[in-house]
């Protein structure tokens, strides 16, 4: 039992180990939380968050939670919040530290707060580009488009404040008045997206298609309603126990994802504070971006699978089921026999496998209703037509549901 802000919070099975390799517990995950509980209030807190759950650590079964524990404190605050399926749920809104510690007991090891305030569930007052590099792609490219994504924001008045995103890619966050409903705010992702591309275009892309991607893909779709990505000081399912780590802009060009743990990031946050402790003070306009798409003429783009169709949203339909370059290897509810089932395949087809680059490798992460699973599917554009496999039966094929 931690007393925590004059809050009592229960901690069920301390020293479960979450993270093998550095066998860092769940106790240390809490203490993480609450070392850094400042600055990871000021990305998450006030907002609703849908819960991510690893109850049996980084290597064991994950899933989503959108509806809060209806066992929970009196104290733990909640928002019914409506989704593009028609359905509604109530969720956490973390207030305090203590908060952050019953999130921490249940096995979230991740904060992933929506960009808006529970006082106001339809205006977003956060832009989020969200740097999402292809396999093959460097660090540096990252953090070259990173810096592109800086320049354009200030040459429309908006400040970015730049962190890690934990895994391979970067994050830079934008506060905004809320003034705008969430198709404006995916509109002026779309714009800077494009933007960046035309100024990068061998660097970045914003195209939604995996086979037409390249080096670093800007998910515009990230500021879809309905959609959360991992907040600032959350710490993701990695070996290492990486964390999502706020960033001075002069860091951005020198640091390494690896240079911010659950065991490193305390000190750090001792020494220097939150360096994005004045985000609430930069509130944008989104007026600039808006007229910026106006300009480029180039409509919508396509949204992710399970929203409704838009009246103005160029035709769902893959650009490999026009050109069939793409066949689909495996799904599995975990990524390593997925992952598995790829290496069979490309025994079976060396030829084929010898003329794969990085980015022909498709490995699809599908969030249904309550979990991911993966899917495996391989590009065979650099293949020569005569030696590309057929499709096979899919190795392998566990049934999974994948509605969301």
């Amino acid at each position: 039992m931690l007393l925590v802000g004059g809050r009592e919070v229960a901690i069920s099975n301390p020293d479960k180990v979450l993270f093998p390799k550095p066998k860092y517990s769940k106790l240390d995950l809490v203490r993480y939380y609450l070392a850094v509980s400042d600055g990871a209030l000021r990305g998450a807190g006030g907002r609703p968050n849908m819960l991510v759950r690893f109850p049996d650590g980084v290597e064991g079964e994950h899933f989503y939670q959108k509806r809060a524990p209806t066992s929970r404190p009196p104290w733990i605050e909640v928002v019914t919040l409506a989704f593009p399926s028609g359905r509604i749920a109530e969720e956490v809104v973390p207030r305090d530290a203590a908060a952050l510690a019953w999130l921490a007991n249940l096995g979230c090891l991740e904060l992933h707060p929506h960009p808006v305030r529970a006082e106001d569930l339809e205006h977003p007052d956060e832009l989020r580009i969200d740097l999402d590099p292809v396999p093959g792609v460097t660090w540096k490219q990252v953090q070259e488009v990173t810096e592109m994504a800086r320049v354009v924001l200030e040459e429309f008045e908006l400040t970015g404040w730049p962190k890690t995103s934990g895994g391979r890619g970067m994050h830079v966050i934008v506060r905004l008045q809320p003034r705008w409903g969430f198709d404006e705010v995916r509109r002026a992702a779309l714009a800077l997206a494009r933007e960046i591309e035309r100024r990068a275009p061998q660097l970045a892309t914003s195209k939604w298609w995996k086979e037409e991607r390249h080096g670093v893909f800007i998910d515009y779709n990230q500021n879809a309603k309905d959609r959360t990505v991992a907040s600032a000081y959350s710490v993701r399912p990695t070996p290492e126990a990486r964390v999502s780590a706020p960033l001075a802009w002069h860091e951005v060009s020198g640091c390494q994802p690896a240079d911010f743990t659950l065991a490193s990031m305390p000190r750090r946050f001792a020494q220097l504070g939150d360096l994005h402790a004045g985000i609430d003070r930069q509130k944008g306009s989104l007026t600039g971006l808006l007229e910026l798409f106006a300009r480029q003429g180039l409509g919508d783009a396509p949204w992710p699978p399970h929203y409704g169709r838009r009246s103005a949203e160029p035709p769902r339909v893959q650009p490999s089921r026009r050109r069939r370059p793409l066949i689909e290897i495996g799904r599995a509810r975990r990524q390593a026999p997925a992952l598995a089932g790829l290496e069979r395949w490309k025994a079976r087809h060396p030829q084929a496998a010898a003329h794969l680059e990085p980015a022909d490798v498709l490995v699809d992460v599908m969030r249904g209703r309550y979990s991911t699973w993966t899917r495996i599917r391989v590009n065979l554009e650099h293949v020569p037509e005569e030696l590309r496999p057929a499709q096979e039966a899919l190795d392998p094929d566990e049934k999974i549901r994948s509605s969301s």
